[in-house]
């Protein structure tokens, strides 16, 4: 009976760590269907309405791996409460936003909080479930919550921008955060007392985070300066030195931030390196096939997510169980490639989208295969990227395994976009209808996503080490630290 008492607890904390993860997720692109909106009530022009989206953006990717760092030397209870606490209080101050700047700065710190939950959700998730069987399915959910909160938003966006006005987008948050925040007090168990023996390295976490965001920040502005320009070539290769200068910082100081050991871990670099590749891909998809139904085929914001509706209520069925069950059964590196591979087809269906295209053909068959594939994916590739790393170093793997997942995407969609765009305005100036050449810039992006969705794949199939689900021992909470 206390066994039985003891598991419904843990999936209760698993549910309500999710819905923290989902609100920040959903936060990433909610906003998105109400910009028109924000734009005419606070006065924006084209170029600064981008950074209601790109100051998020520029933080979360700043503090993804100081984020997961934190959460290993100092607990990840606290620092996920801390997170939490920061990213509800930001959403009312973007809620409450009257002038262009107040939103932006308060977007800003919105990224650090999500930051923060994000890299440390997975390491919460990872102590508490510890039986191979269970860690899947926990994962699955976790996976799920990732891939499907981005059409949520898409559809929960145009429904309250809609009703309630844009202020609505953010407040909504506060009173979900508060909900979750008081259920994680009671939920979750107490850090351990060792986990402040370490300290920070301070110039690590400088060097790394000033890089990150260095490189965001040029990726973001490449649809203004394109990427031969000055600034977005000093920017990455100011960047890139900043880097660099981490890997040498972390060679000589004691307590590194990110221990370079990890590196050498093949199944955790392996897994980073599918993420980016994979992501990219993934994020053609999403953007790019709202897109494809918003400017080609004419769906209002409502209807773009409701298209997706197919591809979530196949997430939702792994996540159910059939992820979990295929892990157990067949390993991680069997799902995982194939599942990539499914996704390199549904975009490769996209890629052959007509102008006149009806929902039954052109939408819904690429939509059923990235459901499919997706579902199939994000479970193996997360338990293979933390599977490698050592307990006390989860959320720092967390850390690594979101920013290559974030970069990646950020970097390739910012490549396939430009790359469309360019195919667009040849063909336009050669003649061909702006919407038949949009179309076709479309296509490309879709081609491109595919081809980097098959390097993943192949990555998967010839490069990751067969790894067996092991359990490995919970942490014991420290009373005392409640």
């Amino acid at each position: 009976m206390r066994e039985d008492t003891a598991d419904r607890k843990r999936l209760l904390t698993l549910y309500v760590l999710c819905f923290g993860v989902l609100m920040i997720v959903l936060d990433t692109t909610i906003v998105t269907v109400a910009l028109p909106t924000i734009q005419s009530n606070l006065s924006f022009s084209r170029a600064g309405l981008t950074w209601v989206l790109n100051a998020y953006l520029l933080t979360y990717g700043g503090f993804l791996l100081l984020g997961g760092r934190l959460g290993d030397l100092y607990g990840p209870r606290r620092l996920f409460l801390a997170g939490l606490a920061v990213f509800t209080l930001a959403s009312l101050a973007c809620g409450l936003a009257q002038t262009q700047w107040d939103l932006v700065a308060a977007r800003s710190v919105q990224g650090v909080g999500g930051a923060v939950v994000s890299a440390v959700s997975l390491s919460l998730i990872m102590s508490l479930f510890t039986e191979p069987t269970e860690r899947a399915m926990a994962m699955g959910i976790y996976g799920f919550v990732c891939a499907a909160g981005g059409s949520i938003a898409e559809v929960l966006g145009g429904l309250l921008t809609q009703s309630l006005g844009w202020h609505s987008i953010f407040l909504v948050n506060l009173p979900i955060g508060i909900v979750v925040y008081v259920l994680c007090m009671m939920l979750l168990p107490a850090d351990r007392a060792s986990v402040r023996s370490q300290r920070l390295d301070v110039a690590g976490a400088v060097t790394i985070t000033v890089a990150l965001m260095l490189m965001v920040y040029a990726v973001v502005n490449t649809s203004e300066r394109g990427w031969g320009s000055l600034q977005t070539g000093g920017l990455l290769a100011l960047g890139s030195a900043l880097f660099l200068g981490f890997l040498l910082i972390e060679q000589r100081v004691p307590h590194p931030l990110m221990p370079l050991r990890l590196l050498r871990l093949r199944n955790l670099a392996t897994a980073n390196m599918i993420a980016i590749s994979w992501s990219a891909g993934l994020f053609a998809w999403f953007v790019t096939s709202a897109l494809y139904l918003q400017r080609v085929l004419g769906y209002d914001p409502l209807h773009v997510g409701l298209a997706f509706l197919p591809a979530d209520v196949i997430m939702a069925a792994f996540s159910a169980g059939l992820s979990a069950r295929m892990v157990v059964r067949f390993g991680t590196r069997g799902p995982l490639w194939i599942g990539i591979l499914l996704s390199a087809v549904g975009l490769a269906a996209f890629a052959r989208a007509p102008l006149a295209g009806s929902f039954a053909t052109s939408v819904l068959p690429g939509m059923l295969l990235l459901g499919i594939g997706a579902g199939m994916t994000f479970n193996p590739l997360l338990l293979i990227a933390m599977g490698d790393a050592p307990s006390d170093e989860s959320g720092l793997a967390s850390g690594v395994l979101n920013t290559a997942f974030m970069m990646g995407g950020a970097l390739g969609l910012a490549a396939l976009a430009s790359g469309a765009d360019a195919r667009t305005q040849v063909l336009r100036a050669a003649g061909s209808p702006p919407i038949a050449a949009l179309n076709a810039g479309y296509h490309l992006a879709f081609w491109l996503g595919a081809l980097l969705s098959v390097c993943a794949a192949l990555l998967g199939a010839l490069a990751l080490r067969s790894q067996a689900l092991v359990a490995t021992p919970s942490p014991v909470p420290d009373a005392a630290n409640g």
